[in-house]
């Protein structure tokens, strides 16, 4: 027997058993990821971890069998994803503190605590950017086998560049030969990791970096590259990379034509070239930094103690008590001016934008990094809320292979779906306060109120 769903009203309470193996979403507008018009009065039907159905209560019965719940208010949309984090790193504004402080907190409190703090805000994908390699594998195989909470992750692993700065070695792993360039590629890629990460390429032989892209691609991995200096673009370009990552170029006002000029030959052959050329151009801790200076007040925010001990929450605390004199960031305000005209001409040069935020860097949390990266390209950097949209759900998926079963909500996909009350293409900061979080089925966070049975060791 079917329930019509036309004409009724479904209440969800807090109490709904977060882990039904069967769901129905019904009554909200779907943004779903490709682009197009929105979807109102939606219905999507979820069986345990997949979208089995997406109609309208006009045109989608809901099987009897189907717990409800009421979406009646909200947009909903794909699961956010974060393309540039670093979750070993909570926002510390001292590296050569927090690095030998806090190593041995990496696997149990330090990254555990990062993805929860992720996957709470909304971001039901993320790309781990750096970090030594058992603790990146451990906390990604424990999410995927259900023991931790947190987004999907895409992890890299240590950097790869031509020599580790000092007291880093064990996230960052030199390479100066091609037989190196093979070893750390292939050790990387025995270990389970999903993307290799390379940084000052253009200070390594030019043939050991084309070795890593070529070795990675044979390995079915796809490269993310710094993007901070001309050179390394250029390298990058020649080597064939992925994804460049930063704005980079520090305070020199814009890219130089022929860094352009390289860009355009380059997302001109498209399909051809083994696709699209992504950029991830990280943007919001720059423009926002003065304000937050002006402001501390976010920085109070609570949401980034989750799952940290009370003394390393102590510790960032007294970090970060005067943000205006941070040696990090003692360049921000001179670079700032330049965002503008650097992202307009990477939209212009035809690359594909993808929303990452650097999340972890001194001053941003996971918990909040994500959708002010998102605000900012809307309200800042003239992109359209559906653009911002498609750059945090639907690229992503694409430039990492899996938009087969992620990034936009349709039948067959996984069941990775957020919510927010009101109309999140006029007011793109709704995002702040996501209502419904649901990955692979289940959901852990409903009417704003996060379901603490989902939360593994909780």
């Amino acid at each position: 027997m079917f329930l019509k769903v036309a004409g009724l009203v479904f209440i969800a309470c807090v109490s709904f058993s977060a882990m039904a193996a069967k769901t129905a979403l019904v009554g909200g507008r779907l943004i779903d990821g490709f682009g197009h018009q929105p979807l109102h009065n939606s219905v999507i039907l979820i069986n345990n971890d997949t979208i089995e159905a997406v109609g309208t209560i006009n045109t989608l019965d809901v099987p009897s069998e189907y717990k409800v719940v009421s979406t009646e208010g909200m947009d909903l949309l794909p699961g956010l994803w974060e393309n540039h984090a670093h979750l070993m790193l909570n926002g510390h504004a001292d590296y050569e503190h927090w690095h030998p402080t806090y190593r041995n907190r990496l696997k149990d409190e330090i990254m555990p605590a990062s993805a929860l703090q992720l996957l709470l805000a909304g971001v039901t994908s993320a790309r781990d950017l750096g970090a030594p390699l058992e603790e990146s594998i451990t906390l990604k195989n424990k999410i995927e086998t259900g023991k931790l909470a947190g987004p999907h992750l895409y992890v890299s692993g240590p950097f790869l560049q031509a020599e580790p700065y000092p007291g880093t070695q064990h996230y960052r792993w030199g390479v100066k030969t091609v037989q190196e360039a093979k070893q750390k590629v292939n050790q990387l890629a025995d270990a389970g990791v999903d993307i290799i990460k390379l940084v000052d390429q253009d200070k390594m032989p030019l043939n050991a970096a084309k070795t890593i892209v070529e070795q990675a691609h044979a390995r079915g991995l796809k490269v993310v590259a710094h993007s901070h200096r001309p050179e390394e673009i250029k390298v990058g370009l020649k080597i064939g990379v992925d994804n460049f990552e930063h704005t980079g170029l520090t305070t020199a006002p814009e890219y130089d034509e022929d860094i352009i000029q390289a860009l355009r030959a380059r997302t001109a052959t498209g399909r051809v070239a083994g696709g699209p050329l992504f950029w991830t151009p990280t943007i919001e801790g720059l423009w926002n930094y003065e304000l937050t200076v002006a402001n501390p007040e976010k920085l109070d925010n609570n949401c980034w103690h989750r799952g940290l001990r009370d003394d390393t929450i102590e510790d960032i605390r007294q970090s970060l008590k005067a943000p205006g004199t941070l040696a990090y960031m003692q360049l921000t305000p001179l670079r700032k001016p330049t965002l503008k005209r650097k992202f307009a001409q990477l939209k212009e040069a035809g690359v594909v934008l993808l929303t990452g935020t650097d999340s972890g860097i001194p001053t941003k949390f996971h918990c909040q990094s994500t959708w002010n990266e998102l605000a900012i390209w809307v309200e800042e950097f003239a992109m359209t809320p559906m653009e911002t949209l498609r750059a945090a759900t639907w690229w992503p998926a694409v430039m990492m292979g899996v938009s087969d079963s992620f990034g936009s909500v349709s039948e067959g996909k996984s069941a990775d779906i957020i919510g927010v009350k009101g109309d999140v293409l006029r007011y793109i900061n709704l995002l702040q306060h996501v209502d419904l979080v649901m990955k692979a089925g289940v959901i852990y966070k409903q009417n704003g109120q996060v379901i603490e049975s989902t939360i593994p060791n909780n």
